[in-house]
């Protein structure tokens, strides 16, 4: 069985003017960046900033033809620029992103979208006021294996949810920035939100410190949605075991993803349990009644999540649309995100978040 879940993007082979486009920060995900705009014809990467020489010459090495540029004084004297993509450590998204704003330039920043649900609105509120776009880079919706996951969702095949559950976890890469949940949770966050169509009323979290002694490496995360639907998130830069598993349990299936698998992504186990609507004969008896069913293996056209990211992007600045990822969305991320922190020096004791 083949089903593709619609994901809208750019025509490429549509003529329509180029977009001139700056990338700031260039660590991991912001040359990656440089590179998928630098193969899109309808984009021209005209600026790239960087505090690093040595990264900007890489950048130039690889990708020849942007100016280069240390600091974002510099770059907002160029004319033209249309958009940019802010790629830089998660304290200096909201300077940054905010002045790219007010020049009029639109703008999508990598999660999380400020550290803090204050800053987050002011950002939502300049991108209104100077009419520009806003979009928050959580790449997981678009990603075709979540995108099938919430196909099944909206279908009603999977039934009633449950729960769901998600590792992400490895030896590291250690950050100085942020901690392993502000790292790798904001992920899970996202897509949670996104599968359940809401976000959490309350959130329970503790971590341990094990590597580091001034911020956790490792971290148990418990969300409280609407319908006593409950979300668990596992991170950690401590196991030598590699993993990005996401599993959702239904009244009528259990949908797992595996990032990682090469083969089968997703698994749909068309398995259930529901309790017996028949009266026991004795005290012992069974009173859960088991479905046993397939387990399928959707086949699904895998496509780079980042380049769906990236073109979605340039979709919304051409036809002035809204992002699917959009500053809302980021804020109700980042309000989580927060609640975990106030959790966290809690011991765990539940937060709500309104």
């Amino acid at each position: 069985m083949t089903i593709t879940p619609e994901l809208k993007m750019v025509d490429v082979e549509e003529e329509t003017e180029a977009i001139n486009i700056a990338v700031i920060g260039c660590g991991y995900w912001g040359i990656n960046y440089v590179r998928l705009l630098s193969e899109l014809p309808e984009t021209e990467v005209v600026a790239v900033c960087d505090l690093s020489d040595d990264r900007l010459q890489e950048v130039e090495r690889r990708f020849p033809g942007s100016e280069l540029f240390n600091h974002i004084d510099d770059l907002l004297k160029l004319e033209d620029l249309d958009a940019a993509v802010v790629c830089t450590n998660p304290e200096s998204h909201f300077e940054i992103t905010s002045r790219l704003l007010k020049a009029g330039v639109h703008v999508l920043v990598e999660k999380p979208m400020t550290t803090t649900a204050e800053d987050s609105r002011k950002l939502i509120e300049l991108a209104e006021e100077y009419d520009v776009k806003l979009m928050v880079g959580h790449i997981f919706l678009f990603n075709s294996g979540i995108n099938m996951m919430k196909f099944y969702i909206d279908k009603g095949d999977v039934g009633q949810i449950y729960y769901l559950h998600s590792r992400r976890t490895n030896l590291g890469p250690i950050r100085r920035d942020v901690n392993a949940i502000w790292d790798l949770a904001p992920h899970d966050v996202a897509i949670f939100n996104y599968l359940l169509d809401s976000s959490p009323e309350w959130v329970s979290a503790v971590g341990t410190k094990l590597l580091l002694n001034d911020r956790e490496d490792a971290g148990f995360i418990v969300l409280g949605y609407p319908d006593n639907v409950l979300g668990h998130i596992h991170v950690s830069w401590a196991d030598p075991n590699k993993e990005r598993q996401l599993v959702l349990v239904g009244s009528d299936q259990r949908i797992a993803f595996d990032d990682l698998n090469l083969q089968d992504k997703l698994r749909v186990f068309e398995k259930g349990v529901t309790a017996s609507a028949n009266e026991p004969a004795s005290y012992g008896e069974y009173q859960l009644s088991i479905r046993n069913g397939d387990i399928i293996s959707p086949q699904i056209t895998f496509s780079e999540p980042l380049k769906n990211q990236t073109r979605h992007f340039l979709e919304v600045i051409r036809d002035k649309v809204s992002p699917r990822t959009d500053g809302w969305n980021g804020l109700d991320v980042v309000k989580v995100m927060e609640a975990i922190d106030a959790s966290l020096a809690s011991n765990g004791a539940p937060v709500s978040i309104s």
